[in-house]
């Protein structure tokens, strides 16, 4: 399974943009500066953006693109659903009954594989860009790594 650079990059400079408007637009030069992304590129995702209602476009001297809507209702799933990038972890298409095997068949793990994409896109509409900004998205995984380092640190310590 694997999220392509278009929604890695939208998600990116999506947050970027989050976390530097303070209610001014912002340029996308800027975020391609910080976020190491070409100009052009952005220029594309955010065409996409826009249409997707997500971002608003300022004409002008100091013109710039900002949030359409508050950062903590903005979630990962729609940024990555507006630059036409859906997830999938299937070969066939997705609540179809005719699977992708030569006979039309589903594979046998077929179930498997689409419970896993509906999992991440549950996920993804949980998390807004807020949560992204605001580094709240730190799971159990984290919390594991965090109590093994500080375990490591207090043997090294002592």
């Amino acid at each position: 399974m694997k999220l392509s650079t278009k929604g890695r990059y939208a998600v990116m400079a999506m947050v970027d943009l989050a976390r530097h408007s303070n209610g001014n637009p912002v340029s996308l030069a800027e975020i391609a500066e910080r976020q190491e992304i070409s100009l052009s590129y952005l220029e594309q995702l955010f065409a996409r953006l826009r249409r997707g209602g997500l971002v608003k476009s300022v004409r002008g001297p100091g013109g710039g693109y900002l949030l359409a809507h508050d950062r903590d209702t903005t979630r990962i799933s729609d940024i990555i659903l507006a630059v036409d990038e859906p997830i999938r972890a299937i070969r066939c298409t997705p609540g179809m009954s005719v699977g992708c095997r030569g006979d039309r068949s589903r594979c046998l793990t077929h179930d498997l594989w689409e419970e896993l994409a509906n999992q991440i896109h549950l996920y993804l509409s949980s998390v807004s860009l807020g949560d992204v900004c605001e580094k709240r998205v730190l799971g159990t995984s984290g919390i594991v790594q965090r109590e093994a380092y500080r375990a490591m640190e207090a043997v090294v310590l002592r």
